[in-house]
């Protein structure tokens, strides 16, 4: 078997979609060496979106395809890299992680996972010939191209039934099918109540897809009712697919924290319970997925990427020497009484700089490097010996203790 081919990147993004390429175009802007690697298409699922009319800056509205190759240009225009191929394999532990694919082992400091999801489809027949050519899965995105038109939705649960009464301000006509028996929906009673009072939405109980029906657009969805088997063709102009939504997270399973549904855990930062691997957009457990909340967790992310190499570099470099012993102050600016300790701090290097090194880590903007330390509480000293922590002093703090520690 031919052997692997290995490639260094500072920071590896697995997913190129609005989340995907809005971290590699901050990490590419600060000059990080910086690939995307995307199975199918770049841009992901907002491609199969006929028209975006909520992404700010853009009054007359624009296509997904539209919006995804303005992202694509901007990211290659700071020199990020594309490989169009699927990852087998990653290894997330360590300061170099690894992203295997069928060919490659790219090395980077920092993956960041935007692999996202895809929505569950019927498996109806001619199903894929019209994904994105008139069937949907986002009514906030596609509402309003659908104003006065007749919209079918297809399930029953709290996303198909809101969202299908979310349609009704702008279609003339929602035709819900639904697989269970008149009445039964798996909603909430709230939605389901509201949803039976709206006049213009009806119902077809007992019914799946059988096939869709078009030309280049999709022009009938026809239904089969699960009793009498009897076809029921649905002429519209859209039809919005809400059974489910599946997070590509497979391979990660086990290597970081992942939801009981298969989302990925992260806290504010994008930051997951790995080191230097980061989640962002649709892979996320997370409220909203929309363009704009994932552009916001690629920034987010890109911007952390960034921070975390810096940091790294700067812990090996300034922070843990093994020439001789050192000294890490840790503090919050913002807190005065850190600040006069930080002050003693600066007389004590000036004293002993030939013999001890000094380094002063303040966390108000990122707690990073503390972290690496040990450091969970402020203020504190970490004390140096070799490369390694040698012990964490967070009481009592003084030049006394200090060279007491540091012997």
């Amino acid at each position: 078997m031919r052997e692997k081919k290995v490639e260094q990147y500072d920071v590896v993004v697995i997913g190129g979609g609005a989340a995907g390429m809005t971290a590699a175009i901050y990490a590419g802007r600060a000059r990080l060496s910086t690939l995307i690697i995307e199975q199918a298409l770049v841009g992901g699922l907002a491609t199969n979106t006929n028209e975006i009319e909520n992404y700010p800056g853009f009054p007359e509205g624009v296509t997904g395809k539209g919006l995804m190759e303005l992202f694509h240009q901007q990211a290659k225009k700071f020199d990020v890299k594309f490989k169009l191929t699927d990852v087998r394999k990653v290894e997330l532990e360590g300061e170099i992680k690894k992203v295997e694919t069928f060919r490659n082992i790219y090395e980077a400091k920092v993956v960041i996972i935007a692999s996202g999801g895809r929505p569950r489809v019927t498996g109806a027949d001619k199903e894929e010939d019209y994904l994105g050519k008139g069937i949907a899965f986002c009514a906030t995105c596609d509402a309003a191209a659908n104003t006065g038109k007749t919209v079918v939705v297809i399930g029953s649960g709290d996303a198909a039934i809101e969202e299908g009464i979310f349609l009704t301000k702008f279609a003339n006509k929602v035709v819900v099918s639904i697989i269970h028996d008149e009445g039964k929906m798996d909603c909430n009673e709230i939605a389901k109540a509201a949803a039976l009072a709206n006049s213009k939405m009806e119902f077809q109980w007992n019914t799946v897809v059988d096939h869709f029906e078009g030309d280049e657009e999709l022009k009938t969805v026809v239904l089969k009712n699960l009793k009498t088997e009897a076809l029921i063709p649905i002429d519209c102009h859209t039809c919005f697919e809400f059974i489910g939504y599946i997070p590509n997270t497979d391979i990660f399973k086990g290597l970081i924290d992942i939801t009981n549904k298969g989302y990925i855990v992260t806290n504010e930062n994008m930051e997951t319970n790995v080191e230097g691997v980061y989640a962002v957009g649709d892979v996320r457990d997370r409220y909203l997925r929309q363009v704009a909340t994932c552009v916001g967790d690629g920034a987010t992310a890109g911007v952390g990427a960034e921070k975390y190499i810096a940091e790294s570099e700067a812990f090996v470099s300034h922070v843990m020497k093994e020439d001789k012993p050192g000294v890490a102050y840790v503090f919050n600016a913002i807190e005065a009484d850190q600040r006069e300790l930080l002050s003693e701090i600066e007389k004590m290097e000036l004293d002993y700089k030939d013999q001890y090194y000094f380094s002063k880590i303040d966390v108000y903007k990122s707690k990073g490097l503390a972290n690496r330390l040990g450091v969970k509480e402020y203020p504190a000293v970490a004390i140096i010996k070799d490369g390694k922590v040698d012990c964490i002093i967070t009481e009592n703090i003084s030049k006394e203790s200090l060279l007491k520690a540091l012997k």
